[in-house]
């Protein structure tokens, strides 16, 4: 497209923006994930002597690292508005959040909407795309103990075994909390076609705006972390008493994202800035454990049956610009999240801080050893 004389100004501005932004974000990069680094192999014998004590303390470096990746949408002016049930409630609850994908900027924005969420983002598990293993937060993602999943049908049945088993060792010695997971297994302009064609031969509802979910990884969830009755029913949160909270995964978290105009934002547009401001909005619904079903049929039908409740959402959505009122209710109520301009000045100062510290040790160390 042609630029004008009017608008050169403007363009000139939003490129000179995106190249210091991004100068800023590889400078973030390279002072935080060494610190982060430096400051775990120092801990390493409190690791032994107090696991608990350890994991907790790289659970707030862990927090503060996704809060300097919500910052950099939230200067761009990327905000998040909240709908449906206040999760806060059970922030200190085991948890899955169940979330459709459309973008690389999901991510993102889960790390802006749930830096307020108590201590649930410091003891969150992630599951992703094997691909994120090889991006910069990597690395800091397999010291947190975050899974990667390999896609594909000829990877599918081992790839759930790993997951077994990584649960079996890191979900419980490492004190997590909540788990978030894709389950629609991509994104949803790379899986909405082979979807729709799934849904017509097996005579399922054809879906638009997000795609049918695969299942085996949330079943494996919920069998490996669900605490069991004496009769094998699973034990759960309930709404009406949040006080007596047995041992387990308790609530499923239903949370859908929605973009204006069901434009996404990936992470290239995140980091550089260049769309102007929007708000992204999400919906959530809990639901109590004991109330999902674990069979495998029922659950893939559980699951199914969100979905569909998901596309009525995203469809009002669309069409109104707001989210439908719960059952019961005359009126949806949405909350704006805001992330402290003093809590990102600070924990940025102490990364910038610590990249100085560690450059400064290391340095030492090599000249007395070179």
């Amino acid at each position: 497209m042609a630029v004008t004389v009017e608008g050169a100004p403007w363009l000139g501005w939003t490129v000179a923006k995106a190249l210091m932004r991004f100068a800023f974000m590889v400078a973030n990069n390279l002072v935080a994930i060494p610190s982060y680094i430096c400051y775990v192999i120092m801990l390493q014998p409190l690791r032994v002597l107090d696991r608990k004590r350890f994991w907790y303390i790289e659970g707030l470096m862990y927090k503060w690292l996704l809060g300097m990746v919500a910052s950099w949408g939230w200067y761009a002016g990327y905000t998040v508005m909240e709908w449906g049930e206040d999760v806060k409630a059970i922030s200190n609850d085991e948890a899955v959040m169940l979330v459709n994908h459309q973008a690389t900027g999901d991510v993102c924005t889960l790390m802006m909407c749930l830096q307020d969420k108590g201590p649930a983002v410091a003891q969150m598990m992630w599951l992703m795309d094997h691909i994120f293993k090889y991006t910069n937060f990597g690395i800091v993602s397999l010291i947190h103990g975050d899974f990667f999943i390999r896609q594909g049908r000829s990877y599918r049945d081992q790839q759930l075994l790993v997951l077994k088993k990584h649960l079996e060792q890191n979900y419980r010695s490492r004190d997590r909390k909540w788990i978030v997971l894709f389950p629609e297994g991509g994104f949803l302009r790379k899986r909405r076609e082979t979807s729709q064609a799934f849904a017509k031969k097996n005579n399922l509802p054809f879906l638009t705006h997000v795609t049918l979910p695969r299942f085996g990884a949330t079943n494996i969830i919920l069998n490996a972390l669900v605490a069991r009755q004496e009769n094998g029913s699973p034990a759960g949160g309930d709404a009406r008493g949040l006080d007596c909270k047995p041992r387990g995964l308790q609530w499923i978290i239903d949370t859908t994202i929605a973009y204006p105009n069901a434009e996404p934002i990936d992470i290239q547009t995140w980091i550089l800035g260049y769309r102007k401001p929007t708000v992204t909005h999400v919906h959530y619904r809990m639901f109590p454990i004991k109330d999902v079903p674990l069979e495998t049929d029922g659950l893939a039908s559980w699951l199914y049956q969100r979905f569909i409740e998901k596309e009525a959402l995203l469809s009002h959505f669309y069409k109104t610009g707001a989210f439908p009122p719960a059952q019961g209710q005359k009126e949806a109520v949405s909350r704006e999240m805001a992330l402290s301009n003093m809590w990102i000045f600070l924990i940025q100062s102490f990364a910038f801080l610590s990249g100085y510290l560690w450059y400064h040790i290391i340095q030492y160390f090599y000249h007395c050893l070179f």
